[in-house]
């Protein structure tokens, strides 16, 4: 049975491959799928898929991206420049925003 992920990371932030053959590729999140806590990465984890062709689609090899576990993604700090842990910071106003753990910036646009 899969583990639900309580995750940091959203649809659109750019992140940081910690781990495999992708290490320190950088890119956005493009779909979360926190069911199985896997994420998909643009040009990350690329993997040939062999294609049948159909009245659609041509067949042939295609490539596409796979997806990546997300202990294996840290969330990209601009200020510090690498892949930082992701802290809570409550405004004034009531609401929520994720800060870097390592220089304070606010990660939320």
């Amino acid at each position: 049975m899969a583990k639900f992920a309580s995750t940091n990371i959203k649809k659109g932030d750019t992140i940081v491959v910690l781990a495999g053959k992708d290490k320190g590729r950088k890119g956005q999140v493009l779909k979360m799928n926190l069911k199985d806590n896997q994420v998909l990465v643009e040009r990350a984890n690329v993997i040939k898929k062999h294609q049948k062709p159909s009245q659609v689609t041509q067949g042939g090899i295609i490539e596409k991206e796979a997806g990546l576990d997300i202990s294996n993604v840290a969330l990209f700090c601009p200020k510090c420049k690498k892949g930082v842990r992701v802290g809570h910071k409550l405004h004034a106003d009531g609401h929520s925003v994720r800060v870097c753990r390592a220089c304070g910036e606010e990660l939320d646009s």
